[in-house]
């Protein structure tokens, strides 16, 4: 497992990554926000421990842009804040635990196993409707339903995203690995497809167009 501490007391960030190394973790440590930027475009991580309030005040942003970008990797917040507001607020950007310093070392481990063993899985299921990534399969009401490639892609990002807009330009540069090559337009073909080859033949609604803003998954559709 690989864990990238965040942490610009120097002496936590190698203490963390030294309690982590001794514990079969491969680690590395940023103390800015340039680092930490740095790192999670060259490599993967199992897990983000995030020092809050120690990147100039964009820790939230940071917690979004992880979670969209690597929606695999867990992120843990510690924080000196005892505010519950500052925890609210963490856990809504996308932050999968929230751990006031100081903690116990032995909590922490625990912590962390605990999250990387139950968030292992990506599968996401809503109501009968069952979509998993690692697969690249979906399951509505027991059956497969054949939808590859990018449709698959946009629709597992927008479930991930539920009840979010999320706009053509996001979602270019969430699944597409050179962007700028391709027009926005790969977007709305990709959406129909989905519409085509999974709504109307299960008579469901997945997405819905958000007009001028981008694509909301709204599965299941309530019916006003």
């Amino acid at each position: 497992m690989r864990v990238l501490i965040i942490e610009d007391e120097v002496g936590l960030g190698k203490t963390l990554s030294q309690l982590l190394t001794e514990n079969s973790y491969q680690c590395d440590v940023a103390e800015n926000l340039g680092d930490a930027k740095y790192y999670l475009d060259i490599r993967n991580y199992d897990l983000v421990l995030l020092g809050w309030a120690k990147i100039n005040g964009n820790d939230i942003g940071l917690i979004s842009d992880i979670k969209r970008d690597a929606h695999k990797t867990s992120v843990i917040v510690l924080s000196e804040r005892e505010d519950k507001e500052s925890e609210i607020e963490a856990l809504r950007a996308g932050a999968d635990d929230f751990i006031r310093k100081p903690f116990d070392n032995d909590i922490l481990l625990v912590r962390i196993e605990a999250k990387l063993r139950f968030g292992a899985s990506n599968i996401i299921e809503i109501e009968d409707l069952i979509i998993n990534p690692e697969e690249e399969k979906i399951i509505y009401q027991g059956e497969e339903i054949e939808l590859k490639g990018k449709p698959f892609e946009v629709l597992t990002h927008l479930a991930m995203h539920k009840d979010q807009i999320v706009s053509k330009e996001q979602l270019l540069d969430a699944i597409w690995e050179e962007p700028e090559l391709v027009t926005p337009n790969v977007i709305e073909v990709a959406i129909n497809q989905i519409r085509q080859k999974m709504d109307k033949p299960l008579d469901i609604t997945t997405i819905e167009t958000v007009r001028r803003r981008g694509y909301r998954f709204c599965f299941p559709k309530k019916i006003s």
